[in-house]
């Protein structure tokens, strides 16, 4: 485990601290469909609505997320930090809602408690 922590911050030239997590921010045009296949438009008013990510580093004491991991957060609590001409967002452990990721067994949430 602590190699995996460690594969995505060799890339870039941090070293996470604490609880902290580095994600990078997955492109989205606005745009999006409905269930039922209808098109909504990036202008269209809605309610708080969470963004996904890919965790890029994690920190030493971070528990539940590893590198490359999706992550569910707000995109209301977070910090904008530019590394290489790219833009990421820092994070505490706690403001990640859930994990979308493989190891992730049937029966576990994901989510920090």
């Amino acid at each position: 485990m602590a190699a995996t922590k460690k594969a995505g911050a060799d890339k870039l030239p941090i070293r996470m601290l604490h609880d902290r997590v580095l994600v990078s921010v997955e492109a989205d045009s606005g745009e999006r469909r409905s269930g039922g296949g209808i098109l909504i438009p990036a202008t269209a008013s809605v309610g708080k609505r969470l963004s996904w990510a890919v965790v890029v580093a994690t920190g030493t004491a971070v528990r539940h997320v590893e590198t490359n991991d999706r992550v569910l957060f707000d995109p209301e609590d977070r910090h904008e930090v530019e590394l290489q001409t790219k833009q990421y967002i820092l994070l505490r452990e706690k403001d990640i809602h859930a994990v979308a990721a493989s190891r992730v067994e049937d029966g576990q949430t994901g989510l920090y408690l």
